[in-house]
């Protein structure tokens, strides 16, 4: 097995037990791999960062590299004062000195610690977990809001430009098979409808960037509820996790995002698109987490914005599913024909919801 021998590559005491694939994420190839001396075991993980969704892996290795080293270092100087223990992924080097291996069709494989004794969950357990949730991402904001974005590669080029989806979208829509498959499937026909009815709301950021109302931080990219890590012996937050997509960008993307997966309790595969709502109760615990940490370095400009952030993102991600199932399924890993078109409806059912609790939300964000 390739990531058994790419596992024995990196800098790890004792002999190799096992590597087995770990997680459920979309994109990367996960591993967990377990080492054994005669009186100690190593846990850690690797991944395989394909070449095909991230052009320049390298930049997201050394972005990481960066991002870890400046956490870490803070992290150690405030523990004393902390309210619990932080943890962040620390990088595994190779033996030969790395922070990676290249194999032979340009993928890079890498090492992290595996953070001990916490679990992620794929959907919100209840309002305390989605307070946890805002509370660790409005603390590694807060880490970062002093590591200047310009010290960062984009490892994603475009990556949470919500025009630029939409660009894919049409693009994807001018193909044979894409006409086609929207042809075909009535689906696909009110997807696109629902996209077209809200097109020009899809610029709002950037067009707050442009005018200089918002500026580029460093951003997580892709603070999902189940890249939050829940320590199994207090139920508190401690890490978030899956750095590859850190670079220069809006916070409002990462504050989208992370409201977009908690506050929908159905989650991304919902079976039954009416079980498809956004949970004001969870969002007031999430936001209330968020603020605890985050009030201290969002201007004024960055809080005016913070509901059409939340509304952005999901009419975002169900984009990208759309323009994925009419390119024939090329970006996210799918589990059935159709697969990502249905994640698409989900999402878009997600957005009408928002819009539908506009006046609630804008009252817990303080605007009224």
């Amino acid at each position: 097995m390739r990531a058994a021998l790419i596992a024995r590559q990196f800098d790890v005491q004792g002999r190799l037990v096992t590597v087995e694939p770990y997680g459920s994420g979309n994109v990367n190839d996960t591993y967990l791999a377990i080492f054994r001396t005669t009186f100690s075991e190593q846990r850690f993980i690797v991944q395989r960062v394909r070449k095909a969704i991230f052009p320049d892996p390298e930049a997201i290795m050394q972005n990481m590299r960066v991002l870890t080293d400046h956490c870490h270092a803070k992290l150690e100087a405030e523990s004393d004062g902390a309210d619990r223990i932080w943890q962040l992924p620390k990088i595994i080097q190779t033996k030969g000195g790395e922070d990676w291996v290249t194999d032979a069709n340009g993928d890079i494989w890498r090492a992290i610690s595996q953070i001990a004794s916490a679990t992620a969950f794929e959907k919100v357990q209840n309002p305390e977990h989605a307070f946890e949730a805002g509370y660790v991402l409005g603390h590694f904001h807060r880490m970062v809001s002093d590591l200047p974005c310009d010290q960062l590669r984009y490892a994603l080029p475009g990556f949470h430009v919500t025009p630029g989806y939409l660009a894919k979208l049409d693009a994807a829509l001018a193909t044979p098979e894409g006409r086609e498959r929207v042809q075909t499937s009535l689906d696909a026909k009110r997807a696109l409808r629902f996209v077209e009815e809200r097109r020009a709301r899809c610029n709002v950021l950037e067009n707050a960037l442009k005018s200089g109302e918002l500026r580029l931080r460093t951003t997580h990219g892709d603070p999902k509820v189940g890249n939050i890590m829940i320590d199994t012996a207090t139920g508190r937050g401690t890490c978030i996790v899956d750095l590859d997509t850190v670079q220069p960008g809006l916070v409002h993307y990462d504050i989208g995002d992370a409201t977009r997966s908690a506050c929908n309790p159905a989650g991304e595969d919902a079976p039954d698109l009416a079980s498809v709502i956004f949970d004001l109760d969870l969002f007031t615990a999430i936001y209330r987490g968020y603020r605890s940490h985050a009030q201290d370095f969002l201007s004024a400009a960055e809080l005016k914005y913070l509901y059409d952030c939340i509304h952005l993102i999901p009419l975002e991600l169900g984009i990208r599913f759309l323009a994925d199932h009419l390119a024939g399924d090329v970006y996210f890993k799918v589990r059935y024909p159709g697969h990502n078109l249905r994640r698409a409806l989900v999402q878009f059912k997600l957005a009408e919801s928002i819009e539908a609790r506009e006046g609630s939300i804008r009252k817990v964000l303080g605007e009224s």
